[in-house]
């Protein structure tokens, strides 16, 4: 098969890394990529918001299939426009992936089908949205509402904060102009995944993100600075709970909409006292998240793929290595805010010498035989260990033989996870 992907992110790496694996891939393609995709998999220029122009590379160069990487796309109608075109394609349709595209769809569609979620509502003036903040107090959470690159969401502690989060939102257009506010909840939160074919779901390994950009979870949100999976907190029973009570009725209200959701569903919990409640949906797989799953999967992910595309997942299996695995990001200094792009990055392959590591690019290109920075999120360098400390500190090992001077990451994803496995394996009565 010829397979294109689309993106460049950390992400599309590791999706490229899995794909280039599958005995059925022939040819891998992928647009626009980065310096460590073009490893795996050829690397082509192509404007991803140019639906004809694609459709016309994937005739010319005889596309059996499509996989998109990032939300954009999904979000402007890219498989619509494939599949009309004769190619197949993986990802949900423009109408399922408002999902993600519209948090306030997702909201009332929650509502309206008894997923458990955050009490909310929706906005798009100020006045009204300052009155119910400060009728819900603080601390409360207000979002965007269509897609803001991981950077929408605001924890406002005081209301004041919510006040300026507000403003900042309607002011700036971000999100659509339309913004939901919701409760705060208190809990640990989870990343909960999910092939999807129309109908049927797999749920795939559980695992945990870390949005906030600076140690001990200080600092606005980011696009994500590391994970890990398993996840401790997604028990079994948990796990159970996520697919009954928030996935399979969310594709149950999307397939009576006329508007089934095929793809990847991303599920951002929060586990509560009352259990797993719903945060958000994204459409894609998550990024840094994608990493650490195509670490511990151990079935093809082609195949998977297909299924998903074709309605077939109902009688299909995913197999997982019982490894733990573990990414942590590599930023450039200054991200989520200005940043400085085209540094050096020096020590990659010795990194990568370290058993069981691998690092996915970013926000990397090639310059004369150099791998500059070229993003705000540069490198996710991962690897896999019997236990979650075992991968931790392979990670923070080969990040060490990394020389980047306008870089920094956490030194804490993992830290946490680390002390539950430590508590686990303690004999009783230490």
């Amino acid at each position: 098969m010829n397979l294109l992907l689309l993106g460049s992110g950390g992400r599309e790496h590791a999706l490229a890394w899995k794909m280039a694996a599958s005995p059925l891939v022939d040819r891998l393609i992928c647009a626009p990529g980065n310096a460590g995709i073009a490893r795996d998999a050829e690397c082509v220029s192509l404007d991803l918001t140019d639906h004809p122009a694609l459709i016309a590379y994937c005739r010319a160069n005889h596309i059996d299939f499509v996989v998109i990487g990032p939300e954009a796309p999904l979000v402007a109608g890219v498989v619509d426009d494939l599949e009309a075109a004769g190619i197949k394609a993986f990802g949900p349709s423009k109408a399922a992936a408002q999902l993600e595209g519209s948090k306030g769809f997702t909201k009332d569609l929650c509502r309206a089908n008894k997923v458990p979620t955050a009490t909310y509502e929706r906005f798009n003036t100020a006045a009204p949205a300052k009155d119910y903040a400060r009728m819900r107090g603080a601390p409360i959470v207000i979002k965007a509402d269509g897609l803001a690159a991981g950077k929408g969401v605001v924890v406002a502690e005081t209301l004041t904060q919510a006040d300026a989060a507000i403003d900042a939102i309607l002011g700036s257009g971000l999100g659509g102009g339309e913004l939901v506010i919701e409760e705060f909840l208190a809990g640990e939160e989870a990343s909960f995944f999910a092939l999807c074919d129309g109908e049927h779901a797999i749920p795939l390994a559980s695992a945990q993100d870390y949005k906030r950009v600076f140690d001990g979870d200080k600092g606005p949100n980011t696009g994500g600075m590391g994970a890990y999976s398993p996840a401790p907190v997604m028990t079994e029973a948990l796990s159970r709970r996520a697919l009954d009570d928030i996935v399979l009725p969310t594709l149950g209200a999307m397939k009576a909409m006329g508007a089934p959701y095929k793809g990847v569903l991303y599920a951002g919990l929060m586990i509560t006292a009352e259990g797993p409640k719903l945060l958000e949906y994204n459409v894609r797989f998550g990024d840094p998240e994608c990493q650490v799953l195509m670490l511990r999967l151990m079935s093809d992910l082609v195949p998977a793929l297909l299924a998903a595309r074709d309605g077939v997942l109902k009688s299909f299996d995913l197999r997982w290595y019982s490894d733990a695995a573990l990414t942590v990001v590599m930023a450039a200094k200054g991200y989520p805010g200005v940043y400085r792009t085209g540094s050096e990055i020096v020590g990659l392959d010795d990194a990568e010498k370290i058993e069981n590591v691998a690092i996915f690019h970013a926000g990397t290109k090639a310059e004369g035989g150099r791998i500059v920075a070229n993003g705000g999120r540069v490198l996710a360098v991962s690897a896999l260990g019997k236990t979650i400390a075992a991968a931790r500190g392979r990670c923070y090992a080969a990040i060490d033989r990394i020389q980047w001077l306008d870089g920094f990451c956490r030194s804490d994803i993992g830290a946490r996870a680390c002390q539950h496995e430590h508590h686990q394996s303690m004999p009783r009565g230490s």
